[in-house]
């Protein structure tokens, strides 16, 4: 019986990557959840990645995944019917660039990406004023947009109203062509 030949390899879709960034307590987790909606209503698959400064845990101590973790695992899949989580013990690894994590995504239309600032992917900035520093598109050349207000500084990017969530996308999808 002749062999078959292996089946072609999936194409794999470009994926869209844009950033939302500012300083911290400003907004950036309420623009990307309006964001993800709106694009999901628009029919488009969304994943995203956040950044965080602090130590995190997905799992609990005494659970059986902790368990395997704390044995040793390099890596646990947690898995249900509804979801599974992957969880990726660093150790005395550095951590991640956003690259290596984007490998770890299965293909979607479009990455949005919380935090990540100094990355040269390009970013709207999520800026208010009231809380006392400058923007921070002021020194970032990434950081192509501002949502919030800016009064008082000078920017060259486009600045729109924090709750503009239309143009805002309309703005993401127009510059990641």
């Amino acid at each position: 019986m002749p062999l078959r030949p292996p089946p072609p390899l999936p194409k794999v879709a470009v994926m869209r990557l844009y950033g939302i960034t500012g300083w911290k307590d400003q907004g950036k987790t309420t623009l990307v959840t309006s964001l993800v909606q709106h694009f999901t209503a628009q029919g488009l698959k969304v994943s995203t990645i956040k950044h965080a400064h602090h130590a995190f845990d997905i799992d609990h101590p005494g659970r059986d995944s902790h368990r395997h973790r704390e044995a040793g695992a390099s890596e646990v899949i947690l898995a249900s019917r509804k979801r599974f989580a992957l969880m990726h013990e660093l150790r005395d690894e550095a951590e991640w660039e956003l690259p290596e994590l984007l490998t770890k995504l299965a293909p979607v239309d479009l990455v949005l990406i919380e935090g990540f600032k100094d990355t040269p992917h390009p970013k709207i900035e999520v800026y208010r004023e009231d809380k006392g520093r400058p923007p921070l598109a002021l020194e970032y050349d990434s950081i192509r947009a501002v949502a919030g207000a800016a009064p008082g500084h000078t920017l060259t990017q486009p600045v729109f109203p924090l709750d503009h969530i239309t143009a805002i996308a309309d703005f993401i999808l127009e510059d990641t062509i």
